[in-house]
């Protein structure tokens, strides 16, 4: 869905700013619907931003008219798709004022906010499915029954923000439907997957089962469109199901970009359909293990301790589910459908063991108030295995500050995404409303 921006034009429309626009109009094309130009001062039309190809000295003296518009104002008045410098000090000044300027500095930057306000309209016709039944009830109640995700006003607070209504289905329902998949409905999808997947050992009883989740959660998407995101409960309530829907969420996404949700956290899945769908890069969700939470961490991933590294205050390792979590092939370096790790899930079930590129990497998620992001920057340094864990295969990463990682944690389970993305999430924060935490 494209971002719809009205330009707004100074009292004395001018040659200078019908040029400009046009020239915006080829280069945002592909991102962008351009609506009619508006006089400033003028009553506005439904939209995701207002667009100023033009800026004017009279902008000091109009400031009432700029604090009247409640959309974010993309000031892009050079021919090459960014700000003019010539306009850094009437960008500074509407800010000093409370106006939700953005002036972006190269073209990448502008077409990644024209995808984000995008994904921003899109989002307030979404929904985003989850399935379960009685949440935190079933296996390592006293752990899940603590999650914020799983309260209603974790739900309404999402909507409120960001448009997107939580749906709810029957994760016991979509279990049984699955085991009723006949294996010859399986065998055709086989066929058109076969040499595309690495299964290593799998049995044929385990990937069955796990295509046949596939197929399932495939045929509620082709009943509702508007669904954008899946999620399932699929540890805490795993007794529903003989599989895990690792499988599926890589096939899903490799299909159809499908965004996913492991255990059905709604929150991650926001934050990570916000951060993919805005700027394009690798991204998963696990869990962070600060080497500063020595046993407590060590004892849930039945290892006896951390890696050897400099700094470990700085160091955090991060794996989800026995390896480092559920990756797509397209972002991984390698990658292998493995048996499952974890004693929660039922033995028939497999995990994907997965690996991101080495370098640089961020960490970041949403804030439960739906207020702010933290984010922090850092490094893939390698990988670390743990033979009879629940780490067989962990990433080891660095950041600058784990003190003040811990003293600003806003959950276990975090985003991890290739490359420093720092500058963009902060450009992000702007069009989302939301104050970027830096770690």
């Amino acid at each position: 869905m494209k971002a719809r921006l009205v330009p707004v034009y100074f009292p004395g429309r001018d040659e200078d700013f019908d040029n400009q626009l046009d020239t915006l109009k080829t280069l945002l094309a592909g991102e962008a619907e351009i609506l009619a130009p508006a006089a400033l001062g003028e009553p506005l039309p439904e939209a995701e931003a207002v667009l100023f190809p033009q800026m004017l000295g009279e902008a000091y003296r109009m400031l009432a008219d700029f604090k009247a518009i409640d959309l974010p104002l993309l000031v892009i008045t050079s021919e090459f798709g960014t700000v003019l410098m010539w306009d850094w000090e009437i960008a500074s000044y509407l800010r000093s004022e409370g106006v939700n300027v953005i002036a972006p500095s190269n073209l990448d930057q502008t077409l990644k906010l024209c995808k984000a306000l995008g994904v921003k309209r899109e989002l307030k016709d979404s929904n985003f499915l989850v399935f379960q039944d009685n949440p935190g009830e079933g296996f390592q109640a006293e752990i899940f029954k603590r999650f914020y995700w799983w309260e209603d006003e974790c739900i309404q607070r999402m909507h409120d923000k960001f448009g997107v209504t939580v749906k709810k289905k029957s994760f016991e329902k979509l279990g049984a439907d699955a085991k009723k998949i006949p294996d010859q409905e399986v065998d055709t999808i086989w066929e058109d997957w076969q040499g595309k997947l690495n299964i290593g050992a799998i049995s044929k009883r385990s990937l069955y089962s796990a295509l046949k989740i596939f197929l399932a959660v495939k045929l509620e998407l082709e009943n509702d469109p508007s669904v954008k995101a899946v999620g399932i409960n699929c540890l805490n309530e795993s007794h529903f199901s003989d599989t895990t829907p690792c499988l599926a969420w890589n096939m899903l996404y490799e299909e159809v970009g499908l965004i996913w949700g492991c255990e059905a956290d709604s929150v991650s899945m926001l934050t990570k359909y916000i951060l993919h769908k805005s700027l394009d890069v690798p991204i998963m969700m696990t869990n962070i293990y600060p080497f500063l939470m020595g046993q407590a961490a060590l004892k849930h991933e039945r290892i006896e301790d951390f890696p050897q590294v400099d700094e470990p205050q700085n160091h955090i390792l991060v794996a989800h589910c026995g390896y480092l979590g559920v990756l797509p092939q397209s972002f991984a370096t390698e990658w292998a459908l493995r048996k499952k790790v974890l004693a929660i899930v039922d033995d028939n079930a497999t995990a994907i063991d997965a690996r991101l590129p080495e370098g640089s990497i961020t960490l970041a998620k949403l804030h439960p108030t739906f207020e702010s992001m933290t984010v922090a920057e850092g490094t893939l340094t390698g990988y670390e295995q743990y033979p009879g864990s629940d780490c067989l295969n962990g990433g080891v990463l660095r950041i600058s500050d784990g003190n003040k990682l811990l003293d600003t944690v806003v959950s276990h389970h975090y985003l991890l995404m290739t490359g420093h993305n720092l500058a963009d999430i902060q450009m992000l924060g702007k069009v989302f409303d939301l104050d970027i935490e830096v770690i």
